[in-house]
């Protein structure tokens, strides 16, 4: 296994090698609905096989509209974002944990570091009472 060390800068190359799972991509609506270009996108860890994890949208985006995510964003092939906009190509070939986003009138896009990509809440239990084991449920 090779160890990166952590005082090497960060190189196109180290930061692009990851093994390329999936297809798709999660990216709002009002990209398609109000024909809005992407503004702003990130990375995150897949959560299925056809999932690359970029998440796509256009900055225009409110609280309701995101916790919506069933009816508010749709998978959308990674490939045809970028036909539909060739400037995400070089972008979605990065790892987890990269952030982009462009500002109204740029054509460039700009890294972003201070972001933090949410993460999916899972409930866990965690306890270590034996007896709580061996409940039966029909109980």
């Amino acid at each position: 296994m090779k160890s990166v060390d952590v005082d090497t800068p960060k190189t196109k190359e180290t930061e692009t090698n990851q093994t390329k799972n999936g297809f798709l991509a999660l990216v709002s609506k009002l990209c398609f609905d109000e024909k809005l270009p992407i503004r702003f996108m990130y990375k995150t860890v897949p959560e299925h096989l056809n999932d690359t994890g970029w998440r796509m949208f256009t900055g225009y985006e409110t609280e309701e509209f995101l916790e919506d995510e069933l009816s508010n964003l749709v998978p959308v092939p990674v490939e045809k974002m970028c036909r539909l906009d060739s400037s995400l190509t070089d972008l979605v070939t990065f790892n987890a944990g990269t952030v982009w986003e462009r500002a109204p009138g740029s054509e460039g896009w700009e890294r972003v570091h201070d972001y933090r990509i949410p993460s999916a809440s899972v409930d866990v239990d965690i306890t270590n009472d034996v007896d709580r084991f061996n409940v039966d449920p029909e109980d």
